[in-house]
């Protein structure tokens, strides 16, 4: 009896990388994000638990559905399908805290091992975490699926330090202000490896941008300035659509086009 052949390996399709290039706006953008979705998820839970799941889970299903369908990085459906990603990773979080009455440390380790996790997976799937190399339909939804996990967690590590530990949300955004630079900085000067700088960085804007926020929106009474949750995020979102609008106009985040680059990841490092 011959020896069967096999049949050659099924390559998933390519397709442009559906992701921004690394910039500067990238991180005000994303930063101002994170701490939208804080408030946004805040004040819908405030007026209607049930309304603010059904809001979460839908836009969530729907902008990743939406995401997931183009073919080409565009910039309001990117930066839309972040924005929900934050809204229910807040959620997310604030729920298991809640419902199962878990303390804040418990929810951090959680998801800091989610996060492990997807990332080894991810990188023993596909070689690399490299976002430029998101070129893939099973890529990009490592990448969603690390996105959701890195927003939960900093959500968590944020609530952690603002109230258990007692920093307050104010020194608490300056302590993640601080710990942002540090990846920066060893990737400037001490040549850290720049997927582990960048994934490093964005995990922290999830708290430092959501302390920002509830130290603007919480009352006096919890440290904040009581300007109200809803106040801040109507304002949050309207230089939200006027910077990704400038973003889909301008085209420099464009991967392959844009210039000086912030933590630009090269695909061979990963």
């Amino acid at each position: 009896m011959s020896r069967p052949t096999s049949s050659p390996t099924k390559l998933p399709s390519k397709f442009a990388p559906k992701v921004p290039e690394i910039t500067a706006l990238f991180w005000v953008i994303k930063i101002l994000t994170t701490g939208m979705g804080e408030s946004a998820s805040d004040f819908l839970g405030q007026q209607s638990v049930p309304l603010a799941g059904a809001i979460g889970v839908f836009g969530l299903w729907f902008a990743l559905r939406l995401q997931l369908r183009q073919t080409r990085y565009r910039a309001p459906v990117y930066w839309f399908a972040v924005l929900m990603v934050a809204v229910f990773g807040t959620m997310a979080a604030d729920g298991i805290h809640d419902g199962a009455s878990l303390p804040y440390s418990v929810t951090t380790a959680f998801y800091a091992a989610v996060v492990g996790a997807i990332f080894f997976f991810w990188h023993r799937s596909e070689g690399t975490v490299d976002i430029h190399c998101i070129d893939t339909p099973r890529r990009e939804k490592f990448y969603w699926g690390a996105v959701l996990a890195t927003f939960a967690l900093g959500t968590a590590a944020g609530d952690l330090t603002a109230m258990p530990l007692n920093l307050g949300f104010f020194d608490s955004a300056l302590l993640f202000g601080g710990i942002i630079l540090v990846p920066a900085l060893a990737w400037w000067k001490l040549g850290l490896n720049p997927v582990v700088g960048f994934w490093a960085s964005y995990v922290v804007t999830r708290p430092l941008g959501a302390s920002f926020a509830d130290w603007f929106g919480k009352p006096v009474s919890q440290t904040g300035l009581g300007l109200g949750d809803g106040t801040v995020t109507g304002l949050a979102l309207i230089v939200f659509i006027a910077l990704v609008a400038y973003t889909a106009i301008a085209r420099n985040d464009i991967q392959g086009r844009a210039t000086r680059p912030v933590l630009r990841p090269q695909p061979s490092e990963g």
